[in-house]
């Protein structure tokens, strides 16, 4: 708590007193703390590092919150103390989300039509592509002798035939958060707020649905729903480009679990989680589908 006390000394926005602080739950790279006064209420997000390890790079996020608040899909942003690696959003009253809610095939168009309106917002800083990320954690936790999952290295092979089908066909590229957990998202009884933009980038709309699909386990069902939420239509290549960069998402946060195993302060069983991820990916891999996926990823319709 003497790191963030430190903090509000320096944030004038949260000066008031009588000043409540409530430790809350959750956070993987963050100690995160909800702040009152009679002015305001807030959130203030303290890294647990600086995140070079992780590909965060702090001032983007910082500035991609921003403009994800100008979007209208994000809380917005009271003050950030980059020297104390702090950055304060507006407080939102709500429920934080469920991987169970997403299950509700009502609660995944909301979800599409909230990342509709983030990705119609203004370009991000830098751009986010899981297969780059993916490769720049393979190198960390190898010259690092980190943690590596049986036959991780034997399936590269397999990721080079998804970026190939997947660069058959050009995207646009819109600002996608790149992490939505359910718990990064907050229903305020009237609407969604998508939050957390430290992985935010600009990056291929399919990313961010596969991986809402692939965080939450949903199911292949619930994947076409949100997908034909999301772009009004049933499209077959859509749907398969969504489900194998979900299938990238759960191979490459797998390294990332595997290097917060190693250096992370925060009480968590990081390992368990990759591996969890790690097996549905192995699933698909090995599965009967990905050919017919790859070919579909190709496709116009």
């Amino acid at each position: 708590m003497g790191r963030l006390h430190e903090s509000l000394e320096h944030l004038p926005c949260l000066s008031g007193e009588p000043r409540d602080v409530e430790a809350l739950e959750g956070g993987l790279t963050n100690f995160n703390f909800k702040v009152s006064t009679p002015e305001r209420v807030a959130v203030v997000r303290l890294s647990s590092s600086d995140g070079d390890l992780l590909a965060i790079d702090r001032a983007a996020e910082h500035a991609n919150s921003v403009r994800a608040a100008a979007s209208g899909a994000a809380p917005a942003v009271l003050d950030h103390l980059p020297d104390h690696q702090a950055l304060v959003v507006a407080w939102v009253e709500g429920r934080t989300l469920t991987p169970e809610d997403l299950r509700d095939e009502h609660m995944l168009g909301r979800v599409a039509a909230a990342c509709r309106m983030l990705h119609a917002g203004d370009r991000f800083v830098g751009d986010f592509d899981m297969f780059e990320v993916q490769r720049r954690y393979l190198s960390i936790v190898q010259e690092r002798g980190f943690r590596l999952p049986a036959r991780y290295l034997e399936l590269l092979p397999e990721v080079d035939r998804i970026a190939r089908a997947l660069a058959a066909r050009q995207e646009a590229t819109v600002p996608c958060n790149n992490d939505l957990l359910a718990a990064n998202v907050i229903d305020d009884g009237d609407r969604l707020w998508l939050i957390d933009y430290e992985y935010a980038g600009n990056n291929d709309a399919c990313f961010e649905l596969g991986n809402i699909w692939s965080e939450s386990n949903l199911s292949l069902e619930h994947l076409e729903w949100l997908v034909d939420s999301y772009y009004g239509a049933h499209l077959r290549h859509k749907v398969a480009r969504a489900r194998l960069l979900g299938l990238m998402s759960n191979y490459g946060w797998t390294l990332w679990a595997s290097i917060q195993a190693a250096v992370s302060p925060i009480d968590f069983d990081f390992w368990t989680w990759g591996m969890e991820k790690y097996e549905r990916a192995v699933e698909e891999f090995d599965g009967p589908h990905l050919d017919r996926l790859l070919d579909e990823a190709r496709r116009t319709d």
